[in-house]
């Protein structure tokens, strides 16, 4: 009895040891958990200055998808062979800006590559790994309903570049993605579905050059489930033209060009993905489910953050992260002149029943953030 009194006062003494861990002050008069997350402080406040503007636009995006090329470019197989396996989160997009950026999947990056380059330059007590995946984290805290994502800092710096063939494309096949995903950071299909939550503020200029940043749903400065709901449209057109490597018959297609209404593009591993019975399910339990996707999108990208680092030897610096917009709470509709009956269901659980935004028209999807009158 009187060892199990002190064996629980020794545990509570523990819980509150950590409990009541003192926090650092840094040099700026901010306050975080670790000295090491300090410098952060002032990259986070160039980040939003200097190139997203506080806005959920096309250089948030894309540095979203940057997170993404340069943590996937890893492999467990090649790595038990002993061959070239790439080094996951490490940075190696802006090591080696002249190499892999040049490889087919990653056409379009050296865009968000060239923008972070100065920030690696000038906040040079950071990593180009951590600068990845800090600036995603501090970009889609800018888009309306996104979650807070962690953030670990203390990645080393790639020694080389990833081989190529390590990120899928948007031609692949269900099969290829899966495996490519499982290979890559053990992801399960279900959270594979999870990442591709980051296509609701998706935009693409090289799918289809003759569109320049396509969306692929009508809100596309919003993050929602607006996305799972109009990939499973039935196409009906291309905003473009046709035979692009990738692209699948338009959802939603607006009246003929005018200005920057451009349309909006479909993906083929998007569509095949929502359609597959290993995936479908998935797919349609995120549709006017916003915390659910919210949470499980923040989930699989700390996995994938972390691919290819021993995360028990990084810090957590998620404090440093903003705090993301708040969304407007509104629940999915299916975009005017549209319903259930052009769905393609492949799921054999119940539709959600939704309503459909007012019309005899496609309303024109937004090309601009709120409030930007120029992009």
């Amino acid at each position: 009895m009187l060892f199990k009194a002190f064996f629980a006062f020794v545990c509570v003494s523990v819980v509150q040891a950590a409990t009541l861990r003192p926090r650092v002050t840094c040099p700026n008069g901010q306050s975080t958990s670790n000295a090491v997350c300090c410098d952060f402080f002032a990259l986070r406040d160039d980040l939003q200055s200097n190139l997203f503007d506080n806005q959920c636009g096309e250089d948030a995006s894309e540095v979203v998808r940057l997170t993404f090329h340069d943590a996937i470019a890893f492999s467990s197989s090649l790595k038990q062979q002993g061959q070239p396996a790439g080094g996951g989160a490490d940075g190696s997009m802006l090591i080696f800006p002249n190499v892999e950026p040049n490889f087919i999947p990653n056409i379009g990056i050296s865009d968000s590559v060239d923008a972070l380059l100065p920030f690696l330059q000038k906040h040079n007590t950071i990593t180009a790994g951590d600068l990845i995946q800090f600036a995603g984290a501090v970009a889609i805290s800018n888009c309306p309903g996104a979650p807070r994502l962690q953030f670990l800092a203390g990645r080393p710096n790639a020694t080389a570049p990833a081989p190529d063939g390590l990120q899928p494309t948007p031609g692949d096949s269900v099969d290829k993605i899966l495996a490519r995903m499982a290979d890559g950071g053990g992801f399960s299909p279900d959270e594979v579905i999870a990442l591709l939550a980051s296509h609701s503020i998706a935009r693409a200029d090289k799918v289809d050059v003759t569109i320049p940043q396509a969306p692929f749903d009508t809100t596309p400065f919003t993050f929602d489930t607006q996305f799972f709901l109009e990939v499973l449209l039935k196409g009906v057109g291309f905003p473009g033209t046709a035979n692009n490597f990738g692209m699948m018959l338009l959802s939603i297609p607006l009246p003929e060009t005018k200005g920057v209404n451009v349309g909006e593009l479909r993906l083929q591993s998007d569509f095949v993905l929502s359609r597959d019975n290993r995936t479908s399910c998935a797919w349609q339990g995120f549709i006017n489910q916003q915390d659910q996707m919210a949470s499980a999108f923040a989930a699989a990208m700390a996995k994938l953050a972390v691919i290819g680092n021993d995360a028990s030897t990084l810090i957590d610096c998620s404090d440093v992260v903003p705090n993301p917009v708040p969304g407007s709470g509104k629940a999915a509709t299916y975009p005017a002149t549209k319903s259930q009956a052009d769905i393609e269901q492949s799921c054999s659980s119940p539709f959600p029943s939704l309503a459909s935004d007012p019309g005899a028209a496609e309303t024109p999807i937004p090309h601009c953030p709120p409030g930007v009158n120029d992009c």
